[in-house]
């Protein structure tokens, strides 16, 4: 078998889909300070513009708080319900950035990430960015992060004994070029 893999520069203001088929947004969670709760969305979509002068690069994300899943039905129904995500009143969460900074191995990103209909700026570092093509003449990227969220800034209030306010999510996607 052949496979063909070229590393390829990156050109002014090209825009990448977000592959659902290599893209995983996952998360854990302190249950009552014993043991982690591990989670994932499976739902995820977006575009991210790349280009040589890193401010004009931009990411948007949108995930369907519908896809949570933990590995327990029952729980995930509890998640999407009124005491967590609220799904049926707000059934997605989005990033938009607002800034992006050039840092070593790849970018800073400033956003507004909305969640449960309140928006909050947020900054991570974005790991990655190498482009390649594969298969032939299908060009890619992908990038990593890792960032901390307090469920409190969004509404997500209840079961503070129970269940930490922190929470840990761990970020990697590639991306196609449109």
């Amino acid at each position: 078998t052949l496979v063909f893999l070229a590393v390829v520069p990156a050109r002014a203001g090209e825009e990448y889909s977000i592959d659902p088929a290599h893209t995983a947004v996952g998360f854990k969670i302190s249950h009552l300070g014993l043991s982690w709760t591990y989670g994932r969305f499976n739902d995820v979509a977006g575009t991210f513009v790349l280009d040589s002068e890193a401010g004009k690069c931009s990411f948007n994300v949108t995930i369907k708080v519908a896809s949570i899943d933990t590995g327990n039905q029952k729980r995930d129904e509890h998640l999407r319900g009124e005491d967590f995500f609220a799904e049926k009143k707000f059934p997605t969460m989005s990033f938009k950035s607002t800034s992006v900074k050039a840092v070593k191995d790849g970018y800073q990103v400033t956003g507004d990430f909305t969640l449960r209909g309140v928006t909050r700026s947020i900054t991570f570092t974005l790991v990655g960015g190498r482009t390649v093509e594969f298969p032939r003449g299908v060009k890619r990227t992908g990038f990593s992060t890792e960032l901390t969220l307090k469920r409190s800034d969004f509404g997500m209030d209840r079961f503070k004994d129970a269940v930490g306010d922190e929470v840990y999510i761990a970020i990697s996607f590639e991306g196609t070029k449109k």
